[in-house]
């Protein structure tokens, strides 16, 4: 597929977006899940196309914030075992360097220590979401890296910085998953949805439509089946972000809900 031309921009100020990317078969594969994150695309483009994306990937580990200064950033298939026309997927999007150091520039200025920007491409992460949202990849794309050693409150002092950004139409996407516990998800399939999948998922929405960031930022003392839900912060780390990058105050929205496997929630909130 050809590079897209950029699209004609028609929208100042953007919202957040908190996504559960979940499995790379997402792309491939009809759920409820998919076929909200291509409304949701539809959506967002009726109501003014982004100048730029910037994704936060929790694929994207570094010691101190990093940013992707790629003018066509690659596809990156960092996956495996999975069919070979996932592999064969590509996402065109025209790189956004300048949205990249003026993140940089965001984080640096609010005291947060950061590494500057390299030629990375997109991770499953950033394409899988957005190849559904935005197929036509004619929005240009950043993406930012994430820092699990320094956990919730990090990452949403990171979105904080990262808020003015939004009145300069960039559209912030936060791509994570609700949970992620890979070993203990039902790969046979099923159509039930494990206790503590459910009760870590309802804490969450009830905390994030609350806007208890206090409960939020602890959320691994606090919440129901914390550590079974995400063995590691990596995924949820997004959420934080997203969290950060809203008006101060402002609740967010949960706009899907649905979980596969029996315990990977799909969930997806929006930020005003």
């Amino acid at each position: 597929m050809p590079a897209a031309a950029p699209a004609p921009v028609t929208a100042a100020r953007q919202p957040v977006y908190f996504i559960s990317h979940g499995s790379p078969m997402l792309a491939l594969q009809d759920s409820d899940a998919q076929r909200f994150l291509q409304t949701l695309g539809c959506d967002i483009r009726a109501a003014g196309v982004p100048r730029a994306i910037l994704v936060l990937s929790a694929h994207w580990e570094t010691a101190a914030p990093t940013a992707s200064l790629a003018d066509q950033p690659e596809t990156i298939h960092d996956f495996g075992g999975f069919p070979r026309a996932l592999f064969e997927m590509r996402y065109p999007a025209p790189g956004a360097p300048e949205v990249a150091r003026a993140a940089l520039a965001a984080l640096a200025a609010a005291g947060i220590t950061v590494t500057g920007g390299e030629a990375r491409g997109l991770d499953h992460g950033a394409w899988v979401p957005l190849i559904l949202m935005f197929p036509e990849a004619d929005i240009p794309v950043a993406q930012l890296s994430i820092q699990p050693h320094l956990g919730p409150a990090h990452h949403r002092r990171l979105g904080e910085a990262l808020r003015p950004l939004r009145d300069q139409g960039v559209l912030i996407i936060a791509s994570g998953s609700l949970t992620h516990n890979l070993r203990d998800l039902a790969w046979e399939g099923t159509d039930e949805v494990a206790p503590w999948a459910a009760a870590f998922q309802s804490w969450i929405h009830d905390k994030v439509s609350g806007a208890d960031v206090a409960a939020l930022d602890d959320y691994r003392a606090r919440a129901p089946f914390a550590r079974q839900n995400h063995p590691r912060d990596e995924h949820l780390l997004p959420l934080f972000a997203a969290v950060g990058a809203a008006s101060p105050g402002q609740p967010g929205r949960r706009l899907h809900a649905s979980v596969q496997l029996g315990a990977l929630a799909m969930d997806a909130y929006r930020f005003d």
